[in-house]
């Protein structure tokens, strides 16, 4: 452990020498503009950052929760096992081993899902930060060009700062320049909603001509519903005449037919007792 530290201490003092053979020689060359900033400072003062820390720090809070969860059972179930293994027979203790032993592997599971190189920390952490380094990077770029800067360095990163002039610090610059795109974007997206958004309440003037308007279209969809109900109800009269009348001409057909039936029944019954006589 103390060589492994040895040798880190080793590297950024290389690193250091290395960047002020380098830096000299350039210097040598022309002036060289140099400015740093607090990417620690600067985070913390980013509203999005501490929303996305509260968010990762909550999520965090609830993947230890279940972990600890079933730690605990898990040790419960050992205990159980301790307390009961002397009036167990060995198929038993071997199926409860075994229980154990799956939850352990189910828990280590859960431990490098929720905290592995490749887990769920390391995705939300990157989906909630990434949007607010790409701020910060855009901010360090536009100073950075605007200014005409050579190098802008990082205050907490391996390359360790001997000293630093406060006059050289750009964090807050930094920090201003991604609240002005925050409210630039703010006002664009309210320039977005107000060309979406319904248009404002009518006067009383207005709102009394529209109930107008309301009013005269209403009477004439009444008027043209009244007209087709009309047209539908003579419709209807007419059916109801038209079939009433085929009724009475069906019946008196029927009529007729039952007189000419019992006519000819009548005619034949004479002519039968005439030959009988």
């Amino acid at each position: 452990m103390v060589f492994s530290k040895y040798s880190i201490e080793m590297k950024k003092i290389i690193l250091i020498v290395v960047f002020l053979f380098s830096s000299i020689s350039i210097w040598s060359q022309r002036n060289q503009i140099i400015a740093y900033m607090d990417m620690e400072y600067i985070l913390e003062n980013v509203p999005e950052y501490l929303k996305a820390q509260n968010t990762l720090d909550s999520k965090v809070a609830k993947w230890r929760k279940k972990l600890d969860e079933q730690a605990r059972h898990i040790e419960v179930l050992k205990s159980d096992l301790a307390n009961e293994k002397a009036i167990l027979t060995k198929d038993l203790i071997a199926e409860k081993e075994e229980e154990i032993t799956v939850k352990q592997i189910e828990l280590r599971r859960l431990e490098s899902l929720y905290f592995g190189p490749n887990g769920n920390l390391f995705t939300v952490r990157k989906q909630l930060v990434k949007p607010i380094q790409d701020q910060v990077y855009n901010a360090v770029q536009s100073i950075a060009k605007r200014k005409n800067y050579d190098f802008v360095f990082e205050k907490s990163s391996d390359l360790v700062m001997l000293y630093s002039n406060k006059k050289y610090d750009i964090s807050d610059l930094v920090l201003s320049t991604i609240d002005r795109t925050r409210l630039s974007e703010q006002k664009k997206e309210e320039r977005n909603k107000k060309r979406t958004a319904p248009k404002k309440e009518a006067t009383k003037v207005q709102q009394e001509r529209i109930a107008q308007k309301e009013t005269q279209k209403n009477k004439k969809l009444e008027a043209v519903t009244k007209k087709i109900a009309d047209q539908e109800a003579k419709k209807k009269q007419i059916a109801e005449k038209r079939k009433a009348l085929m009724k009475q001409r069906e019946e008196k057909r029927a009529l007729l037919r039952k007189k000419k039936e019992e006519a000819t029944k009548k005619k034949e019954e004479e002519q039968k007792a005439k030959k009988d006589n």
